[in-house]
């Protein structure tokens, strides 16, 4: 088929013109997404939509060809391509900078945490730093401390948790939290 014949059957609605560029052209359009880093799926992904949006112009008498189909669809496709690379650099970029931000926020919790510790009496202070920071079991913390049992040592920790959360509670509000 020649292109003006395939412009004439797309602008009469023909969609057996759309099935032999799919056909004709399939090769070459996902080739250049995937040697430009793309899958297969995401190649045919392209082609299919810059098969769309060529279609939409000829029927919307959009379309003024001054090369040859191929050529138009090959541009489109790494037109759609580009855009998607853009997309997800983007997208890349703005993970990075909130992983970011989680570890400077988990950071600036940690200190405030460790702030109050530090203010609570030596056996809770070790308590509550065995416990959530050096990850002990209840019956290492109760051995280290010399306590009875793991109960005195739950009992304790319970205490001294609920102290600090109080003190957290009584130095800073939410607002010191969020930005």
């Amino acid at each position: 088929m020649k292109d003006r014949e395939i412009l004439d059957k797309i602008a009469k609605g023909d969609e057996s013109a759309l099935k032999y560029l799919y056909k004709k052209y399939y090769r070459m359009m996902t080739k250049l997404v995937i040697s430009n880093n793309g899958s297969e799926d995401e190649a045919k992904d392209i082609y299919q939509d810059a098969l769309i949006v060529f279609w939409q112009k000829v029927i919307g008498g959009q379309l003024i060809l001054t090369s040859r189909i191929s050529t138009y669809l090959y541009s489109i496709c790494l037109n759609l391509w580009r855009k998607e690379l853009d997309r997800k650099n983007r997208l890349s970029h703005e993970e990075k900078d909130e992983a970011q931000y989680l570890d400077n926020d988990r950071e600036e919790r940690e200190k405030i945490i460790h702030e109050c510790i530090n203010e609570l009496g030596d056996t809770c202070k070790r308590i509550l730093t065995y416990y959530y920071f050096e990850k002990m079991s209840m019956q290492e913390i109760a051995e280290k401390l010399e306590f009875a049992n793991t109960d005195t040592a739950k009992t304790k920790k319970y205490k001294c948790k609920k102290r600090l959360d109080q003190l957290v509670k009584q130095k800073y509000s939410a607002s010191d939290f969020l930005d």
